[in-house]
């Protein structure tokens, strides 16, 4: 055990285990388990306090102080099981006490579980069932989560030949203390019975189980809230490896890999460096949060930062500097897994069966001098790519062009050899070939994922080098920028294959109308590549397209446009959230932007594949409706000028389909089609048209009536009122939907012509969940009638309840408010940027009604923890609002409330 942990410095500072367990054995018969608790207790506390100490003071010491906790663990583990035989129960029949797993290879966090395992030669006599279960308790008093077997020799064997996480446990159990040779017989035994001749099976098993835990996880490393110890490219990734390699090689260190040929000493030196900084990172995690924490969140990324020494340089933030550093080295753990299942494709894949990545198709033996390896592109020799550096993009066009996999170790070659393209950048073959890779038709998104992972991609396009593993520190953005960008080329082929027409119908039939097919994807590769930067990354990157694309071999129209389309990468998307689609002026200045029929398709493919990019839950039915209706509002004013003959005959179709769907007589729908207004009909989705229809056929004459239902595309609820319309509606039930725990996503306000609201709200629980639950949609039907029947003061109860913390907390946002007179002809147009929050809608909307401004719409999108709430209003009399004095006024009163510092604004 000493040599264990023999390099770590000082080790009585961490606990003097002679000192305590001489005081132990000096203490009185009378009161033994309880008193000698309390003492194990103390030197616990004492000693993560010197562990967290000496993290704080070299925080980036990962292994070391993951060596230290173990250390802790283990000396007092000792003292215990001495307790137990020597003076408890010390009748027991011979034991060993192993630590297995992580505990086992002398690896913990503050608060890891203490995985131990009690081993007897037959089944466990009750005098040594005592000393188990005294082990137990007081290890539980302690405060330790403990996980623990008890087995026979003969147990043991059967359990690890039956179940590989028993045999991957049993793999690192490393002897305590107790009977050393029963556990050397364990040791033998499990070697000969089961270890010999099931290798390659043991390989294959811990492949599915990582295949199966990253796909739990996400399936991509470059999450921006990782899990340190279970996700892809984390430390789970490179405890598997050395798995394999003890069980095959039997090594008993991670740099003995070196010695048995699966990692080069660079290689190895690669492998610590990710080891060490992951474990320094986990380490601070647990010290932080007081609890068994692994996922690195936004609320707790700045304070490891902080912790490990990170400062803001160059416009980056600490925090995103770190991140990035940590997405480099879970790729270098991606790396590192390539090049070491290369190595034992060698030694035990049969042909044609692999470990590696996934088998895409064979093809010929050899191609433009590179050559086959079982189905795999490999270097004939080390030089290859040495004698002609273009090689490193055209190992990646071949592997597109016929479906081939790259040979990891030639993936090894490439990333040794990135630098070499740094020389062939303008080189018009080289361009060419990287060109021919972006606008494939195949499945460009794997091969441009392992251009970026060997470094090639980076260095051949610097700009895209700047934003490789950099994470924006906010809620929307759930992927890294390259990551985000090659998934978005992803979906951009997909659509153009026709594979996603159901998810995106509109875009999958104007596809074929596209022209300029290639400056589409180089648009998509580009529209981010400015991140980062300390400036609009839309215009700095637009900047950075006029200079790459003639490089690429791009015309200068061609130029142009992508350029065009990087500037206003975000124009449809803001326009169709932040705006009300049904006010004509709206769509006259888009198109106006917009100016071409075909650049209006090309910046709708941009904007769906970019939002769909962000990650998981960003899209939904209502941002493809919201996007198609401004599309052919938009083609209609570029196909027909000024007219809005096209607008008229969109809701005569929107009103025929919902005439079929409700089956009511004709006088009966005409009757109600005269009642709404021409914008509502624009800013509903069909499936919502029909929904409001049947509740007000329902609610007759009644004054209110509510509805919520689970609104399964969005995955949140609409909940749909329909009331008297009177001043203060609209803030009244968005204070009613918080007060009833509930969260407004979106909004959509509307009132008939005989003086009735309906209004639509999708809602969601804090945690951004549907609002589905039967007590809470009670409590907000409660909630609402009260509001709008005045029972009980509404402001008091929004102060009354307390906001749910939510991971939004972690970012701070300064509020913002414009106004504008500019944007439509009949309404001023109000955006209110804040931080996300529960009852923000509410707080605007009271600031608006205290104004004396009548609100005509709403629209709230939010971002993550930003929300954006847009506002189409008038004063009193109908008219927009005038007067500098008044709209100052009105600023503050906004800013106010967006920041949450006041809820009687009135004042």
């Amino acid at each position: 055990m000493a040599s264990r942990f023999e390099h770590l410095p000082h080790r009585r500072a961490i606990v003097d285990r002679r000192a305590l367990a001489e005081t132990i054995a000096a203490l009185p018969e009378d009161g033994l388990r309880n008193r000698a608790v309390a003492l194990l207790k103390e030197a616990l506390a004492t000693g993560r306090t010197e562990i967290a100490r000496r993290l704080a003071e070299r925080p980036t010491r990962g292994l070391e102080i993951a060596a230290a906790q173990a250390y802790l663990i283990d000396r007092l583990v000792v003292i215990l099981f001495d307790l137990a035989t020597t003076r408890l129960h010390p009748e027991g029949e011979p034991i060993a006490l192993l630590a297995v797993g992580g505990y086992g290879r002398g690896e913990m966090a503050a608060h890891s579980d203490i995985d131990i395992g009690f081993l007897t030669r037959n089944a466990p006599a009750p005098a040594t069932a005592q000393v188990i279960e005294t082990m137990l308790y007081a290890l539980w008093d302690l405060g330790l989560k403990v996980g623990h077997s008890s087995r026979s020799l003969d147990e043991m064997i059967r359990q690890a030949k039956a179940d590989v996480t028993v045999r991957t446990a049993l793999l690192e159990a490393r002897f305590v203390t107790g009977d050393a040779t029963l556990y050397d017989d364990a040791a033998r035994r499990f070697k000969a019975e089961i270890q010999r001749g099931t290798e390659r099976q043991f390989i294959a098993d811990k492949l599915a189980e990582r295949d199966a835990r990253h796909r739990r996880m996400g399936d991509t490393r470059y999450v921006v809230e990782p899990n340190v110890k279970e996700g892809k490219g984390s430390l789970r990734d490179l405890h598997a490896l050395f798995w394999i390699g003890k069980y095959i090689f039997d090594v008993q260190r991670a740099r003995q890999l070196v010695d048995v040929g699966l990692f080069t000493p660079q290689e190895y030196r690669g492998f610590h460096r990710a080891d060490d900084f992951l474990w320094a990172v986990r380490c601070h995690l647990h010290v932080i949060t007081g609890r068994a924490e692994d996922r690195l969140t936004f609320d707790v990324q700045r304070e490891v930062a902080a912790r490990m020494r990170f400062h803001d340089r160059n416009d980056k933030p600490a925090v995103e500097r770190f991140m990035q550093f940590y997405f480099l080295q879970a790729r270098t753990v991606g790396t590192l897994t390539g090049v070491f299942l290369a190595h034992l494709d060698e030694r035990f894949a049969s042909r044609g069966r692999r470990f590696g990545l996934p088998h895409l198709r064979r093809s010929p033996k050899r191609l433009n001098g590179f050559v086959l390896d079982r189905g795999r592109l490999a270097l004939p020799d080390d030089g290859f790519f040495r004698d002609d550096p273009i090689r490193l993009l055209e190992i990646f066009a071949l592997a597109d062009a016929h479906r081939l996999e790259i040979h990891p170790l030639a993936m090894r070659a490439a990333s040794r050899d990135a630098k070499l393209i740094d020389e062939y950048r303008q080189h018009p073959r080289a361009n060419a070939l990287f060109l021919e890779v972006l606008t494939s038709p195949g499945d460009p998104e794997l091969v441009l994922r392992w251009m970026n992972e060997a470094g090639v991609m980076g260095r051949f396009i610097p700009d895209f080098g700047r934003v490789v593993a950099m994470m924006q520190f906010d809620m929307y953005h759930h992927f890294t920028v390259d990551e985000h960008t090659i998934q978005a080329i992803g979906l951009l082929a997909r659509i153009e294959a026709g594979t996603l027409a159901e998810d995106h119908p509109l875009a999958s039939a104007i596809f074929d109308q596209i022209v300029s097919r290639r400056v589409l994807r180089v648009a998509v590769l580009l529209h981010d590549i400015a991140k980062g930067r300390g400036g609009d990354h839309s215009i700095l990157g637009a900047e950075v397209a006029l200079r790459l694309c003639p490089r690429f071999g791009l015309t200068p129209a061609e130029t142009e446009t992508v350029s065009w389309l990087v500037r206003h990468h975000l124009l449809m998307s803001d326009t169709a959230f932040k705006r009300d689609l049904s006010d004509f002026k709206t769509i006259l200045d888009f198109a106006g932007t917009i100016a071409s029929p075909e650049r209006l398709r090309l910046l709708l493919v941009l904007t769906i594949v970019d939002i769909r990019a962000v990650g998981p839950g960003t899209w939904n039915s209502w941002k493809r409706q919201l996007l198609a209706t401004l599309f052919e509002s938009a083609e209609e004013v570029l196909r027909l000028g000024h007219k809005q003959r096209g607008r008229a005959e969109r809701i005569a179709a929107r009103q025929a389909r919902l005439a079929t769907t409700l089956g009511w007589d004709e006088e009966r729908f005409a009757a109600f089609v005269r009642r709404l207004p021409e914008p509502y009909w624009i800013a509903e989705p069909d499936d919502v048209l029909e929904h409001n229809a049947r509740l007000m056929a329902a609610a007759g004459d009644a004054p209110l009536s509510i509805d919520a239902q689970v609104y399964e595309e969005r995955g949140a609820t609409l909940v749909t009122i329909y009331a008297a319309d009177h001043p203060g509606l609209f803030y009244r039930i968005a204070g009613a939907i918080h007060v009833a725990g509930g969260n407004i996503i979106d909004a959509r306000i509307h009132t008939t012509r005989d003086g009735m609201a309906i209004d639509n709200f999708l809602v969601q629980d804090p945690f951004g969940r549907p609002f589905d639950d039967s007590t809470q949609l009670a409590r907000l039907r409660v909630a609402i009638e009260d509001a709008l029947a005045n029972r009980g003061k509404l402001n008091d109860r929004l102060v009354a309840k307390p906001s749910a913390r939510t991971r939004a907390d972690a970012f701070t946002i300064q509020p913002n408010a414009l106004i504008n007179n500019e944007a439509s002809n009949r309404f001023t147009v109000i955006e209110v940027n804040a931080r996300d929050r529960p009852a923000l809608l509410n707080q605007l909307a009271q600031a608006l009604f205290q104004s004396k401004v009548t609100i005509h719409s709403a629209h709230v999108a939010t971002y993550g923890e930003r929300a954006v709430d847009t506002f189409y209003v008038t004063d009193l009399t109908g008219d927009r609002l005038t007067g500098a004095t008044r709209i100052k006024a009105l600023e503050k009163r906004l800013l106010v409330a967006a920041a949450g510092d006041a809820m009687d604004m009135a004042a």
